[in-house]
């Protein structure tokens, strides 16, 4: 990773611990990403990687998603539960040659980790922190298709959440209406691979990015901050294939089901705007016209290019859909309700 960092300092990174937070032009690249080809570095993002002869069987018992579907052109969206089916992390689950790859940040890596071990018992199942080892970095644009491709030397996956390994690299596509790539590979591969892309007129840009069009295709991202507050259709997972209602039992799958089949869902995931003059915070909270309690939270936020701030959060479906809802405190700064990339109400086929 040292090797990582110095090549991505002298390209102009300029660092927040883990985090690249532009290159020099923060204003440009804000307004490149909805309009240019971009490239961004996810050192923020760890890889916990687990092997084991008992792996996938392990993991099939914990997770929302079909481990079982994950293969080398498969990546899959996924969360993992607390008992009473809430979720504690939400990611990405790939496979690399015959390891599975937990991709989220690297602020809630350790803690996954750890949680996970308590659950091995005599199971054939070995946790490693990769992030040292592997870098992950994302392409998106209109083009990114063919400039990775070209980069690359092989064609990479059309479909959202296709993957493959070839080499040195594994490729995911991600969902979204904007083609964006999630590439992972060592650091001295990278090097060279992001010289070719920026020799293409691709423009490197903050980490931020990544959030940004996971927030506008409306794919959240739980970690320790919000953990324990949201079961899984709360967050339109079932609308976005990170659940699987027929792979049997995992941690809180009784509940996960029983919101399903037998309960009324009463707050989804929206795509919100909020104005230039508010300062929201994740897991703020909203709140109706006369309400005294919150009727929901912000789950992710980010910056919009242009102007105010994009976010996903929580809300009350009966109190968002005929009413005004404000962020903070009732008449605080007013949400603007945006259509998601998809139908929150579908069930897509995992």
């Amino acid at each position: 990773m040292e090797q990582w960092t110095q090549f991505l300092q002298q390209k102009g990174a300029q660092w927040d611990a883990r985090n690249v937070l532009n290159f020099g032009q923060p204003n440009v690249e804000q307004q490149a990403v909805l309009t240019q080809d971009v490239l961004m570095d996810l050192s923020a993002y760890g890889l916990l990687q687990v092997t084991g002869n008992d792996a996938e069987k392990f993991l099939q018992g914990q997770f929302t998603n079909d481990v079982r579907q994950v293969n080398g052109q498969r990546s899959q969206l996924s969360a993992w539960c607390n008992a009473k089916g809430r979720v504690l992390y939400t990611f990405h689950l790939i496979k690399r040659n015959n390891d599975y790859l937990i991709f989220l940040p690297y602020e809630g890596l350790e803690a996954v980790q750890k949680r996970l071990k308590m659950f091995v018992l005599r199971a054939d199942v070995q946790f490693t922190d990769v992030s040292e080892q592997l870098v992950s970095i994302s392409i998106a644009g209109n083009h990114s298709v063919q400039y990775l491709s070209e980069a690359l030397g092989f064609a990479v996956p059309q479909e959202s959440n296709m993957s493959i390994t070839q080499g040195q690299y594994t490729v995911v596509r991600i969902a979204g209406q904007t083609p964006r790539y999630l590439v992972i590979a060592d650091s001295e591969t990278q090097c060279q691979t992001w010289q070719t892309l920026t020799a293409k007129s691709v423009r490197a840009v903050g980490s931020s990015a990544w959030q940004l069009l996971n927030i506008l295709a409306g794919i959240p991202q739980i970690t320790t901050n919000l953990a324990d507050q949201f079961v899984p259709q709360m967050l339109n997972y079932q609308a976005i294939g990170g659940i699987n209602f027929k792979k049997g039992c995992y941690a809180g799958q009784e509940i996960v089901a029983r919101m399903q089949y037998l309960a009324t869902l009463k707050q989804r995931l929206y795509l919100i705007r909020l104005p230039a003059d508010c300062t929201p915070q994740i897991g703020d909270d909203f709140y109706g016209v006369m309400d005294v309690q919150s009727i929901g939270k912000l789950v992710n936020v980010q910056a919009h290019p242009e102007g105010g701030y994009i976010g996903l959060a929580v809300l009350s479906i009966e109190q968002a859909e005929s009413n005004p809802v404000s962020l903070q405190k009732v008449g605080g700064a007013t949400a603007q309700l945006l259509n998601l990339p998809y139908d929150p109400s579908a069930t897509m086929a995992a």
